[in-house]
């Protein structure tokens, strides 16, 4: 009897393995070769799933965005009923920011993936409707003095500290008190 095989686990194996190795040795570091020898298995493995390293990207990306997904949508049902459009905001983007370890390989990869896109815009086009259907959603939470502008201008916070962050400069705590502060501008 043939051996059943999980093809959606076979890939999110090798997408884990894209994402420790991105994580550990940066992104110029991912290569078929590189991945196959993290996840343990053969070349050949990754490119039946994968034919391309842009479609292994693409779907190590979707990984990444689910992980995040997951990590707000938590964060947001520990809230209660109904939070405070602060409290809401508050909680949604400090829940995407790199804050401890089990969060900055996450964010490290995520990261490596915006460069990635900026020489390659046609590897991720789920970025741009993720970023417009987000930026929309912040609009529609700031008080009503604010514009898309304002909320584009929060999401560039947050990743802006994600990015400190990642590089050493912030704290968590400095972080989270630059978003506060931020928060506290746009609602008074």
């Amino acid at each position: 009897m043939p051996k059943k095989v999980d093809h959606q686990e076979r890939r999110t194996l090798i997408a884990d393995a894209l994402m420790r190795v991105a994580a550990d040795q940066g992104l110029e570091a991912v290569s078929l070769r590189h991945v196959a020898a993290e996840a343990g298995v053969s070349a050949g493995m990754v490119q039946h799933y994968f034919r391309t390293k842009d479609e292994m990207m693409a779907f190590a990306l979707s990984v990444v965005r689910e992980r995040s997904q997951f990590r707000v949508t938590e964060a947001v049902a520990r809230l209660g009923e109904t939070p405070s459009p602060r409290l809401l905001l508050r909680t949604m983007l400090a829940a995407l920011l790199p804050l401890d370890e089990g969060t900055r390989d996450n964010g490290r990869v995520a990261l490596a993936f915006l460069a990635y896109t900026a020489v390659r815009p046609s590897a991720a086009p789920s970025l741009h409707e993720d970023t417009a259907q987000f930026t929309t959603f912040i609009a529609s939470v700031l008080p009503d003095r604010h514009d898309a502008a304002a909320a584009a201008g929060l999401l560039a916070l947050m990743e802006g500290l994600g990015v400190y962050l990642l590089g050493g400069q912030y704290t968590a705590e400095q972080a989270l008190g630059a978003l506060d502060a931020h928060l506290d501008l746009l609602f008074g």
